[in-house]
């Protein structure tokens, strides 16, 4: 973190098919080793796969999917006294995009199935519906963070 001055955010720019930055971002989340024609390939192959299955804009499907993943609050490690405790914050907006983003993938990632394309369209059809790995590990977050309500005085 810089002492002097507040670092601006970069603009991400839309992508090329749907205009839309989110995509983009999901897209740069999902590169791997710099490849980013294979991870556009692979979110526009899921794109056409939603559309298929649902009959519904992937793109659509695709928000509901992030809105329904973002965690409200999520604990952090706090040292008091000589002990640690998990203390509830509520998490940055930036933040809750970038966290659906990260389990979504991660979830995808671990999914079985033949190719990335069809796992990520299958997690991403799970999560608008409010199912899938990535909605229990958003779960997992919240509940952790209700079981210890009781340390949130130590907020900083």
């Amino acid at each position: 973190m810089p002492r002097r001055r507040e670092v601006p955010k970069r603009k991400v720019l839309p992508d090329a098919r749907y205009g839309e930055p989110m995509i983009t971002k999901f897209t740069n989340n999902l590169m791997r080793d710099g490849k980013k024609a294979v991870a556009e390939r692979i979110v526009y192959d899921a794109f056409s796969i939603i559309e298929e299955r649902t009959r519904e804009n992937p793109v659509a499907v695709f928000k509901t999917a992030i809105d329904n993943v973002k965690p409200m609050v999520e604990v952090k490690s706090r040292r008091v006294g000589g002990s640690n405790y998990q203390v509830p914050v509520e998490v940055r907006t930036s933040r809750r995009e970038a966290l659906a983003m990260r389990w979504l993938i991660l979830f995808a990632r671990k999914r079985s199935g033949r190719t990335m394309s069809e796992k990520l369209a299958n997690e991403l059809i799970e999560a608008s519906h409010n199912r899938g790995g990535a909605i229990r590990k958003k779960e997992d977050t919240h509940r952790m963070a209700e079981a210890n309500k009781a340390f949130s005085h130590y907020r900083w």
